[in-house]
Formats: C-alpha cells, structure tokens, sequence
C-alpha cells in the first residue's frame, strides 16, 4: 500500500525553490506558483495533453502532493471537500476533452455551494486550434456555467500573475470555483520570471477580507430584531467560512434569539447549545425549527441562500410578514427572495459583531420564556423507534435513524460527509454536532449523488490521521465506488457506512406520493457491495443488527484503519425520514414541493 509517491530525482536546471528568480519549464512555473502561494494538495487524473504538468509535479514532491482520483469528476468532488474542511482553495486538475467534461459535473456543487476551486486544466496545442483535433473543446465555454472567473494563458511569463488572482478570485466576494487553462504547448516552454512576482501564501484562505456593512442599515436592523417579540436567527455556511460560530453565540446569548440553520449551516452551533433550534427546511429539519420560524416576526439571515428548500417553501421565515435581515458577502445574493430586507454587504463575522453592538440586552423575563420554549420542544422532539409492527415486515433491515445514532455513538467527534437521498434527512436531522464548526459536510448547492465516497477523499488529506465517517446509499455508491481503490492505495483510515434499500429511494418515495405510486426506473439490480469493496483493497462487511455494526465501528476506530460497511435498510416508504413536504403529503397535502 502506498501513501506517498516515489521520491523523485531533483532537476539541476531549474532554479532552487527561494532563488530571487525562477528559471525551468512553465509547467515547472506553475508548481512552484501553486507552492509558494499555499497550495500542498492537487486533485487530479492525467491526459495526453498534461504530461507536462505531471512531469513537473513529479520533480517537486517535496513541494506539492498529488493525489491520482479514478474519474474527474470525483477529482473535483475531492477538491471541494478539501476546500470546506481547510477554508483554503481547493485544487483539481484535469486534461483536456473528457476530463474538462467531467469535471463540470463536479464544480457545480461547488458554484452552488460557493466553495472556493482552483481548476487546473490543460488544452489541445495551438496550433491545432479550430482543426477538430481531438479533444477540442472550448473550454472557457465549457466552464461558464461553473466558474466565476477563466482565463488561458498564452504566455509562461503571466503564470504567476495568473495564478494569483484566480486565488483572489476563487476567496474574493462569494467563494466560487476558478479555471486556469493551459495550451499543452505553453506548459512546455522554458520561462525565466522574477521569485517576487509569486503570489502570497496568503491569497488561498477564506475568508478573503473582513468587510463591514452600512452602520446606517445595521443601526436598522439591530432596531428591528430588538422590537420583534418572536425573533429568530437562520444561518448558512457563510457561518463556517467567516469562521463567525463563537460571534453567533455571543449575538443570540445577549439578545435572546433562537437560531435554526440550513443543512450547510449545521454546526454554526453545538447541538447542546440552549439557543439551538437545529436544521430548518424542507430536508432534515426539526419540526419546531420550521414552526418557530413560520411565527418569527423577524429573521435574521446569515450567510444562506434562503432558498425554498432552505425555507421549506418559503414559509420559515414567509416572504411577506415578517421584518427580515440579510447578512451575505455577496450584495447581490443578500436577501434576493426577500425583496423588504434590510441588506447587510459584509463579512459575517464582521457584521455579527456590528449587530451585537448596537443591540440592546433582552429582558431577562423574555428571555427565560424563549429558552424554555426551545428546551421544551427539543425535549419533546425525538421521535420513538418505528413501529413494531412495521418493523416485523422488515426484521433484516435496520432504521437509517438508529444506524446513524449508533455510528454517533461510536466514532463521536468525527468529520462526517454524507450523500444525497437517505444519508441527508437523517444526517441532517439526527447527527449530534459537539462544538461548533464545520464537521457535518452533505452537498447541497445541487445534492449530487456520488459525492460522499471522493469526498471523503479529500477531506482525509485534509485532516491527515483523522478519522473520517463517510455515509453513502447504494444508488450513490454505484455511481462513485471506483475511488475506493484510491481509499485503500493510501491506507485513509475513512469509515463508509452504505445505507442500502435497493433502489433509487428518493426518486421512488416521489413517485409514491405525488404519482399515484406508478415505479418506474428506481429499481436497478443489486450489486455486492461488499465484494466490490474487498475487490478494491478494503475490508468490508454486511452487517444487519446495531449490535453487529456498533462492534465493526469500535474495532475500525481503535485501529484507524479503512471499512467499508453495506447496512440494508428500511426503504422510504417504510420509514420516511423527516423531510417536511413529505409528511405534509401524508397527511394529506398532495402538493408537490419546489425547489
């Protein structure tokens, strides 16, 4: 099993790492731009058009890693959990062709979710441009619709200008995926450029810069959220990247203020917290989350699209009724669906502060009537175990909801990444956060499935040594198994627990309700895989009773090693996990959610 690439020959004709001026091929350049501007980890799989590339990273191991992915696409999927453990930019490189295609399909999470990116990717020589040669694309095209800033560089001596501010860029306003492109030729060229014309280690961490907001509209907005007599707070992952957890305790502590978060804003507060009403929405919410902010009669918004998803339709907190607030980086995305807010353009940290400040401390009698209000609820909110007699029909398979609180249970404070369908209600909703951070990781800017398993990759280099819970279903497994080969060649001590109901469960839980229960293309054909696991160089396991897999995580967790566990469980319609239109639906409203 290897951990670390094969040490490398150094190269005596290019310039030592701290020389006043750097001379070597472009591709060399690149590296050492990435290097000294923070960069220790690539994500990437190699093409024709790259080998230049691959050369140069070959000569500086020392330097900068390289972790080879099995698919592009989950290339990029590394580069963005990365990027979301570290608060610093991730990097993903790919070739030209199929490689620029595929990885697509994994930065729009990212531009979705605005996680920072860095992709690298090389092209088809120039002078082949407009010839059809193969794997010809245009690639600034091609990552529009993902990227909020492209450039190709024609010239080697603009690499470290280049590379500097697509970092400024990717950590700049809103956190956003960047392309570099590289002319297979240009890699190639040999360049001489001056070592002060690299960009800072600095220029890849989020956040970017501690802009404030308006005291003007902050002065407003404190005076709102102080005369409101039900106020909330509904906070995003823009929490986790102004790293602002400890100002948000401070802010709700002196005004008295429940705060309820989306699925990415999840650990913004411990779940112990007493001012914690947990995930709100339409998927993994609480119940009284979504109840106390359907009656707020004011909201304040931190860092979250406060979508329909993220607002279960739009009704925690309404569109019309109550007085909102809006804190975002970005001044066009600060309350957009809510067009009464007071907009507050700023660093969430920063902002925070600014609201604490000017807000008054709560009546000591109001406050004891809010707390008790959020005790009680969340007292009263586990729900039993199913139903005994349900549960007879389905004696082999295991409650999603008890596999998740006994994986918590074992492992404790871990890093968790979780995929679309079963794994995100549950976890969203059932997964007990510790301390406040960014430990809970599901893909909600588009909810790709395939994305726990590669995920799970880069958060482990990420975290080196750690270990790492990733929870994936059996359609999303199909989709993303191959990279457990990538888990086993570097001995990452990942647990991967794969919730298997045998089928396509969310898509076949939507026909069930809002189609008349007509099934159609949800039921593929099993696949083993425990077979497919061990067949990659991991141990694995089926496991069918919470004694059995509560025994599998303490034996993986003291010996820090990889496990792959299949775990069949109660399908959708059995057990429907707590997503808010889905049990309106049961109880009779039949419409179906927007998105």
């Amino acid at each position: 099993m290897t951990t670390t690439p094969p040490a490398a020959t150094p190269r005596t004709d290019v310039s030592t790492p701290r020389a006043s001026s750097f001379r070597g091929t472009a591709a060399e350049l690149l590296v050492e731009c990435l290097h000294r501007a923070g960069v220790d980890t690539i994500f990437g799989v190699p093409g024709d058009t790259g080998v230049g590339l691959y050369d140069a990273l070959y000569h500086r191991t020392d330097a900068v890693r390289h972790v080879l992915g099995r698919d592009e696409r989950h290339a990029a999927a590394m580069a963005d959990a990365y990027a979301r453990v570290t608060n610093r930019v991730g990097v993903v490189e790919v070739s030209s062709g199929g490689g620029t295609t595929y990885a697509v399909g994994g930065l729009g999470e990212s531009f979705a979710a605005s996680v920072p990116v860095l992709l690298i990717t090389s092209d088809i020589h120039v002078s082949s441009r407009g010839t059809g040669a193969l794997t010809e694309i245009d690639q600034t095209k091609l990552f529009s619709a993902v990227t909020k800033w492209c450039h190709t560089v024609e010239d080697p001596a603009e690499i470290p200008g280049a590379v500097g501010e697509a970092l400024r860029q990717a950590v700049s306003g809103r956190p956003a995926p960047v392309a570099l492109i590289f002319p297979e030729n240009v890699l190639d060229e040999p360049v001489r450029v001056k070592a002060s014309s690299f960009p800072a280690e600095t220029t890849s961490v989020l956040p970017a810069e501690r802009a404030a907001a308006d005291p003007a509209r902050v002065t407003a907005a404190a005076r709102a959220l102080a005369q409101a007599r039900r106020p909330a707070v509904l906070v995003g992952s823009g929490v986790h990247v102004s790293q602002a957890w400890q100002a948000l305790a401070e802010l709700v502590e002196k005004a008295g203020i429940p705060v309820a978060t989306s699925i990415h804003g999840k650990g913004a507060l411990p779940d112990s917290h007493p001012w914690l009403l947990g995930v709100a929405g339409a998927n993994g919410a609480r119940e009284y989350a979504n109840e106390y902010l359907r009656e707020a009669d004011a909201v304040l918004l931190v860092g979250t699209r406060a979508n329909s998803t993220d607002t279960n339709g739009w009704t925690g907190p309404s569109k019309s009724g109550p007085a909102v607030v809006a804190i975002d980086v970005c001044a066009e995305r600060a309350g957009r669906n809510y067009p009464g807010a007071i907009r507050l353009t700023g660093d969430a940290r920063t902002v925070i502060e600014q609201i604490t400040a000017a807000l008054p401390p709560v009546d000591a009698g109001e406050r004891e009537t809010r707390r008790s209000w959020v005790a009680d609820r969340h007292a009263a909110w586990r729900p039993a175990p199913p139903d005994a007699a349900v549960r007879a029909e389905h004696v082999s398979r295991l409650s999603p909801r008890q596999v998740i609180q006994v994986a918590k249970e074992v492992m404790g404070d871990c890093l968790v990444i979780a995929d679309p369908g079963t794994p995100t209600p549950n976890v969203a909703s059932y997964w007990d956060v510790d301390r406040a951070g960014r430990s809970v990781i599901v893909p909600r800017g588009h909810g790709p499935m395939g994305y726990a398993i590669p995920a799970a990759v880069g958060a482990a280099f990420a975290r080196p040594g750690e270990p790492i819970l990733s929870i994936t279903a059996d359609g999303s497994f199909a989709m993303s198994c191959g990279e457990l080969e990538t888990v086993a060649r570097f001995g990452l001590p990942i647990v991967f627990l794969q919730l298997t109901n045998d089928s396509l469960g969310w898509i076949k839980m939507l026909q069930h309700l809002y189609e008349g229960e007509r099934y159609f293309s949800v039921d593929p054909g099993p696949t083993d895989a425990v077979l497919v696991a061990q067949a990659s160089g991991l141990p694995a396991a089926r496991v069918t009773s919470l004694d059995e897999l509560a025994d599998a995580l303490h034996r993986a967790k003291s010996t820090q090693t990889p496990l792959y566990l299949d775990i069949p469980v109660s399908d959708l319609m059995t057990e429907t996990p707590p997503v808010a239109p889905w049990q309106a639906a049961l109880s009779g409203d039949t419409r179906r959610p927007v998105y």
